[in-house]
């Protein structure tokens, strides 16, 4: 029997608000793992913890991982300000990155231990979702030898670029962050920082690579079709 995630269209809401939202979601099912482990029960399918896929789009925000570094940012304090751009340093793997408008963002709750404890198999199934769903619009989707995420001709020196961005957080085999698809995004605001860490790769977009625009609500459809694929699992609306 397919496992259920719960899938939940966050709308456009400000990052800050979603991170703590992820925190709390995966709090819940952390402290639900703890309690039946004092019980003796280890079986991981006997603990109800709940699956959830959370889509956003956020306003224009810079993300920094744990183990990035703060000189990828190339805004100081009072540029960002001027701009109403958000910057965090935040609890997830991976470097710096921008969210915002017309970039599809997709949080995972998952509990791993319910599928396959392993996070290099989680990192490749999520970036095969951005594979499949790539491969809908004509376009190849790849990935490139130690660097996370999903490019289109990642081995021809400098055609390199980069469509989305990943990066993770797990507890007690829980997920929290995702990946970030570049559809319609404005990718100027990627010109302030060094992506994810990477020098000298370029950033694109559906929109770039198609020279059309790209209905949200169609990638949306796509990616959710190929997360259950993937993943084996059935999404149900909350």
């Amino acid at each position: 029997m397919q496992q259920q995630v719960t899938f939940k269209d966050l709308g456009n809401k400000r990052y800050k608000e979603t991170w703590d939202y992820q925190e709390t979601l995966l709090k819940e099912n952390a402290d639900l793992k703890a309690v039946f482990r004092k019980t003796g029960d280890l079986t991981p399918s006997s603990i109800p913890t709940n699956h959830y896929l959370l889509f956003v789009e956020h306003p224009p925000v810079y993300t920094l991982g744990k183990s990035g570094k703060e000189t990828h940012m190339l805004l100081n304090e009072e540029a960002l300000a001027k701009r109403g751009i958000d910057y965090f340093h935040i609890n997830r793997g991976g470097d710096i990155t921008f969210h915002g408008p017309e970039q599809l963002v997709g949080y995972p709750i998952l509990d791993l231990e319910k599928f396959k404890p392993d996070l290099g198999w989680y990192l490749r199934s999520l970036e095969e979702v951005i594979i499949l769903t790539m491969a809908e619009y004509g376009l190849t989707g790849d990935r490139s030898p130690g660097e996370t995420g999903v490019w289109l001709d990642p081995h021809v020196p400098g055609k390199e670029r980069k469509i989305c961005a990943m990066g993770i957080k797990c507890s007690r085999w829980i997920t929290m962050h995702g990946f970030a698809l570049n559809v319609n995004t404005d990718l100027t605001y990627f010109g302030d920082i060094v992506p994810c860490g990477i020098q000298g790769k370029q950033v694109t977009s559906l929109q770039k690579e198609l020279g059309r625009p790209v209905p949200m609500e169609e990638v949306k459809y796509l990616i959710k079709k190929n997360f259950e694929r993937v993943f084996e699992v059935e999404l149900v609306t909350d």
